[in-house]
């Protein structure tokens, strides 16, 4: 606990800002991943400006303690869980959009502006924000950035990375420094603004963001394509591939996934076919490309619907919330693993398998375009702490094979804290050793959400 000096000091130093509530504590305690071990924090605050963030990070320096910054807490992964000892410092409330440059096709936003406030507000420009989480309606652009956040249209325009030109980050002594450049292209010196983007506010607080703009699609078009199996569905990814047409979005769908996406909305998706290939074209040449992966999807005995606009914007919406329940659990977990795409057939596989031999329940999603797949392991809660072992046991499994067949554990949702224990048998130890002597220097306190990301 910190002491009740130092946090009447914090307190005296940002008037209204600092909470204590019992109320804003639970709150502001997790993000929607699993908890594993169940942590209040000390205080809230709530930031309103960059120097309120120096103010925070330099009385955290002085008495040594853990900061967790955090956006909207969408994310999965136990990026922003408190930990032993920590205050929150939360950018929500920092939410201006200080510029957009139609010409220069950027934007400069502070960190907790909304992915779609900030789409909305450079469309009447003819731009977009490419980047397009399914969370898109509420997590902020600072929060993407810190997670290095992926989406649906990753496959055409890229991840987060892709789009973030210039940072400003309050280091852990409350310094600011800015990273990266205006322009898009320029490559003096280290990347610093690539290596803080996706470090999970472990080197740094992000306050500013540039971003780069994409134009506005003039048309989309949308095709359902449904399939008797989860096999024939990914031959068809495949086969848009190899026909070199590039889609802006390239979902899949399992059977499973279908008949919850029937429960939930009284939509009748399941009874088309056995898995859904969610495909759309953008551009002016939306119509052409919609066409020629049409005939394509034709081989692997496809039946596609060319759907209008409204059944095109409720099948897309339906997909982002396709893995259910918002918060994860003990209970049910959604997992992040990406694959080659050559190797989706084998993996799906590989996970049917190991649901049946650890008695686990299976949905698959995944973003099919770029292999990052979300298979969701859930298990009954009343049958007990047994059944948890065997969740856990199944998870361990999908990881491990996402990496024999040349994968990575996570995709776009972060290590966090969830996923910290998988992070070795991925990275090398001479890897991690850099990671951690990088945090030193970024952070030689070890203040910055501590037990996150990496493992030190």
């Amino acid at each position: 606990m910190i002491d009740p000096d130092a946090l009447g000091e914090l307190e005296l130093a940002l008037p209204g800002r600092v909470s204590t509530t019992a109320e804003d504590l639970t709150l502001y305690s997790r993000d929607q991943g699993p908890v594993l071990h169940p942590v209040m924090p000390s205080a809230v605050i709530r930031a309103r400006s960059v120097g309120d963030v120096q103010a925070v990070l330099r009385w955290a320096t002085r008495k040594a303690v853990p900061v967790v910054s955090r956006g909207a807490g969408s994310g999965v992964s136990g990026g922003a869980h408190a930990t032993a000892g920590s205050v929150i410092l939360s950018l929500e409330l920092m939410n201006t959009i200080l510029a957009i440059n139609p010409d220069d096709e950027t934007a400069v936003v502070e960190p907790g502006v909304v992915n779609a406030d900030l789409n909305d507000a450079v469309a009447v420009h003819g731009l977009m924000y490419a980047p397009d989480p399914a969370s898109y309606r509420w997590s902020t652009i600072g929060g993407n950035v810190a997670t290095n956040a992926g989406g649906l249209r990753c496959a055409k325009y890229g991840v987060t990375r892709d789009s973030v030109l210039a940072l400003d980050v309050v280091l852990a002594d409350g310094t600011l420094v800015s990273t990266g450049h205006r322009t898009f292209k320029g490559v003096a010196g280290y990347d610093l603004t690539a290596l803080m983007t996706g470090s999970e506010g472990t080197l740094g607080v992000i306050v500013g963001v540039t971003v780069r703009l994409r134009y506005l699609p003039v048309a989309v078009h949308t095709l359902a394509a449904f399939f008797d199996d989860f096999s024939q569905a990914a031959a068809g990814v495949l086969a848009i591939g190899r026909a070199r047409v590039q889609p802006s979005i390239l979902e899949l769908l399992d059977g499973r996934t279908l008949e919850a996406l029937d429960v939930a909305h009284g939509s009748d998706l399941r009874g088309r076919g056995g898995s859904l290939l969610l495909v759309r074209t953008d551009g002016y040449g939306a119509a052409a490309e919609a066409e020629a992966i049409r005939e394509v999807l034709a081989g692997p005995g496809a039946h596609v619907s060319d759907a209008g606009s409204e059944e095109a914007d409720r099948l897309v919406d339906l997909r982002r919330h396709s893995r259910g329940d918002e918060v994860d659990d003990l209970y049910r977990v959604g997992e992040d693993v990406a694959v080659p795409k050559s190797q989706l057939v084998h993996y799906v596989a590989a996970l049917e398998a190991m649901a049946r031999r650890h008695r686990v329940n299976l949905k698959v999603v995944a973003h099919a375009g770029d292999g990052n797949l979300h298979p969701t392991f859930w298990v009954e809660r009343h049958e007990g702490e047994r059944s948890q072992e065997r969740l856990e046991e199944a998870l361990d499994e999908s990881v491990r094979c996402a990496l024999d067949l040349g994968g990575t554990i996570t995709g776009e949702h972060g290590v966090g804290q969830y996923k910290r224990r998988w992070l070795p048998w991925e990275q090398s130890g001479e890897i991690l050793s850099l990671q951690a002597r990088i945090k030193q220097v970024f952070d030689p306190l070890g203040i910055l959400n501590p037990g996150k990301a990496i493992v030190a």
